[in-house]
């Protein structure tokens, strides 16, 4: 499924599906790094999603959390402007993060979940895109603000 370039479908799909098992939806974006969590394993199954909805009702979870991302134009063009002045992109980094123009305005990225005994369940779908474009974002902000007199980098990784 991730090979599909625009997952809005899916988004649609998905809200269709947890409506009709009765249940709510909440705007949100669950943080791993915030709460404990657990990932859902689609085993390369791309209608998992629908498995992980059930479990939630079958679990009296009284509401999902979803959260999707939609690539923008100006999200894409400060990495752009990120990558551009930073010391250590290459021309093959500027070429791909351009190359990305493409899914301006197509979703890459949905994710549900729900609180089971105080731990997140959460299932992801991500594009191919969408995991490029985070690579390249994470390459834009390490890089672009690195100042050139800082303790060498090598020793910290």
């Amino acid at each position: 499924m991730p090979s599909v370039p625009d997952l809005a479908t899916l988004k649609d799909d998905m809200v269709a599906f947890v409506e009709g098992h009765g249940m709510r939806r909440f705007p949100g974006y669950i943080d791993y790094e915030e709460v404990q969590t657990v990932i859902w394993k689609s085993e390369d199954n791309p209608d998992s999603w629908k498995d992980f909805v059930e479990l939630a009702k079958a679990a009296g979870a009284p509401f999902l959390t979803m959260d999707s991302w939609a690539l923008r134009r100006e999200e894409l063009d400060e990495m752009l402007e990120r990558l551009g002045k930073a010391e250590f992109t290459n021309d093959e980094d500027l070429e791909e993060a351009r190359w990305l123009r493409t899914y301006v305005g197509k979703t890459g990225f949905v994710q549900l979940g729900f609180a089971f005994q105080g731990v997140m369940m959460v299932y992801e779908i991500s594009t191919d895109w969408y995991d490029h474009y985070q690579h390249l974002t994470e390459l834009s902000e390490d890089f672009g603000g690195i100042p050139i007199d800082e303790p060498d980098q090598d020793e910290e990784s």
